[in-house]
């Protein structure tokens, strides 16, 4: 009980005691705004910016409302077939028509 109630010179300690609170407190928040951006930045989908995910707007302004959005999944996969030259230009008219709903252009079938 030498140390307690002011006895021996102990009185100069809690200044440092406070400071390692602190630090360690300062510490906590550092790791926890870490791991959160980190989540945050894997979470996030890869893309242009300026929007062209559906209903979530990116960085950057939105998309003008005349400008194309992305294509659907069937007319990408059409547009990456026709790039490889996997189909020709008739047959990728021909089908993309297909798909949007409306009649190929061309001659007209019997």
């Amino acid at each position: 009980m030498m140390y307690w109630y002011g006895h021996g010179g102990g009185g100069w300690m809690w200044p440092w005691m406070v400071l390692g609170n602190l630090l360690v407190l300062a510490a906590i928040v550092v790791i926890v705004v870490v791991v959160v951006l980190f989540f945050r930045a894997l979470s996030q989908r890869p893309g242009p910016p300026g929007g062209g995910h559906g209903g979530h707007v990116g960085w950057g302004a939105p998309p003008s409302p005349g400008a194309p959005g992305p294509r659907s999944g069937p007319e990408q996969i059409l547009a990456e077939r026709y790039a490889r030259g996997e189909i020709d230009e008739e047959e990728y008219e021909r089908r993309l028509a297909t798909l949007r709903g409306s009649s190929p252009p061309g001659p007209a079938r019997p």
